[in-house]
Parts: structure tokens; sequence; C-alpha cells
């Protein structure tokens, strides 16, 4: 017997919670459905299913196996799926959530090229650093840099990596000197981001450590990544920002990269979306170009 075969049979058969519901609406008779069920065990050496006259309860081994079976058969639709991509173009309308700075410099532009090469394709495209909900705003892909929490029903997939580097003006440096070392920020005014309230400290990995975690003395607080660098340019003290951000800055030398025996911190980036058992082709195409592109900007 196909195995794949079996597997939905068993599959529909706990969705529908009898061998005959299964039998039923995959126009089987019922000793067949059976028979899909008893070559699944005999195959694996375990019992997957107890039956009686009145029941049927899955065994401990055959509940773990049924989640198994679902993520097989969803992948095996998946791929089955990817014949009829080739042969279609993505359309209809796009709604992707992406922070407002890192949106607008560096995924707006690759989705628009993605526009381009595919007419079909609607883009609605939000810029904003309020984290969207995917279900609840209705948007198919979420952009997120940092952390992610654990989510039920969202995948994930990361993009890029972004490098945080310590910069200052070159007039701040003439006036307060050079920071040298990680214990030399304490000495210096530093501007720092804000958002919703909360500041955040500035990240230096360490070997097989948590990252060290400090907040610079800061008198100006901001919670617009390029304000903070043009107040980094103006001399209002070092700011802690992503390489791409500034790289226009520092090769002009209107800003000066710091610590450079330290390594950046990668603050990752993520596509997100909402599981489903074929993913459409217009977020495959949106996610898959990101992948390929992003990375070459962050360096």
């Amino acid at each position: 017997m196909d195995r794949l075969t079996s597997m939905a049979v068993f599959v529909r058969t706990v969705d529908l919670g009898s061998f005959a519901a299964a039998a039923a609406a995959l126009d089987l008779s019922g000793p067949m459905v059976g028979k899909h069920v008893r070559f699944l065990e005999e195959r694996l050496g375990v019992r997957l299913i107890n039956r009686t006259t009145r029941r049927q309860n899955l065994t401990d081994f055959g509940r773990a196996y049924y989640e198994r079976c679902r993520l097989v058969l969803a992948e095996a639709d998946a791929a089955d799926a990817l014949a009829a991509d080739q042969l279609s173009e993505p359309h209809g309308k796009l709604r992707v959530a992406m922070p407002a700075h890192f949106g607008r410099r560096c995924v707006a532009p690759i989705l628009l090229q993605l526009a381009q090469t595919y007419p079909t394709l609607e883009l609605d495209l939000s810029l904003s650093d309020r984290f969207a909900d995917l279900a609840e705003d209705g948007y198919d892909l979420a952009i997120r840099t940092g952390e992610l929490e654990d989510k039920t029903g969202v995948i994930a997939r990361r993009l890029a990596r972004q490098q945080m580097i310590v910069c200052a003006s070159p007039s701040y440096l003439r006036k307060h000197g050079r920071p040298r070392r990680l214990e030399d920020l304490g000495k210096h005014q530093a501007i720092i981001y804000r958002r919703s309230g909360r500041v955040r400290p500035w990240l230096f990995p360490r070997e097989g450590q948590p990252p060290v975690e400090i907040t610079p003395a800061n008198r100006v607080r901001l919670d617009d990544l390029d304000a903070i660098a043009d107040a980094a340019a103006a001399g209002m003290g070092l700011a802690w920002l992503p390489s791409w951000l500034v790289r226009e800055r520092v090769q002009a030398g209107a800003l000066m990269q710091l610590l450079p025996g330290q390594p950046p911190f990668l603050y990752d980036c993520h596509a997100m979306w909402l599981q489903a058992p074929r993913l459409p082709l217009k977020i495959r195409l949106a996610v898959d170009a990101l992948a390929a592109a992003l990375p070459k900007l962050m360096t």
C-alpha cells in the first residue's frame, strides 16, 4: 500500500472520529480504512488506535504520529503545488507590514522591484515601528527585526542580520576623545533610541555568554533612527546604529565608526506569515526575493 495514502486515511479517521465517517468522506469501504491503519501499525510495529466495538482512542504514540502525518501531508501538498506555481504568476494584493526606516531603505525597494517583474501583483505596504498582528490586522507578511515572540500558528524565516555599530562625529571626538574599549562608553554622552517609553540598551556580543548590556549616559532620546544619526553627525554624542543606516555618513566622513576591535551585535531580521497548508505564491516569491537581496545590503 502507498504510505502517504495510508497516512491521509489515518489523519482523516482521527479528524472525523471513526472509521465509518472516514470511509464515507473518502468514498472507501470501512474494511479498507481499517486496512490502511493496520498497514501503518504493522510497518511501525506500534499500535496507533485502540479500537473497541463502541469507541476508538489514539494511543500516546498515535497522537504524536498523527501530528507528524499532518505536517508530512501538508508538505507533500505544497510540493505538488510547486508545479502549478511555475506555470503561474503571483496576482492580487500583497499586504506587508515593516519597520519604518528598515522598510523604506531596505525592504520596500526589493518589493517594488518584484512588483515591476510581476505586473499582476499589487502591493499594500505599511511602514511603522508598531508591531502589526498578522491575523487581526490582515497582513500577508510582516518584517520584524530583533527578538521574536514565540507565537502559535506563525512561521518565521530569517532574512538577514543587521550589524550594530557605535559611531560619532569627528567634532564630538575632537572635543571628548575617542572610546577605545567598552568600559570607556560610560565616560561619554550618547543619543539613545527609545520606543514606547522604553530605553533600549546597547548590546555587545561575548563568546559563549549573553551579550553585554550598556546604557550610556544620555540627555537626548529619540524614537527615530535617522534622527539619531543626524544628532550624532551634529556632535551630540555617541550613537549605536545599524551599519546600513550610517554607511553613507561614514563614507562621507560625517560619522566615524568606533571600537573596531569589538565584534558587532547582529540584529536578526525575519519575515513572518500565518501558517497554512499551502504558502501562497505571492508570499513565497516576496520572502525569497528579500532573503536573496537583504544580506547584500547589511554588509
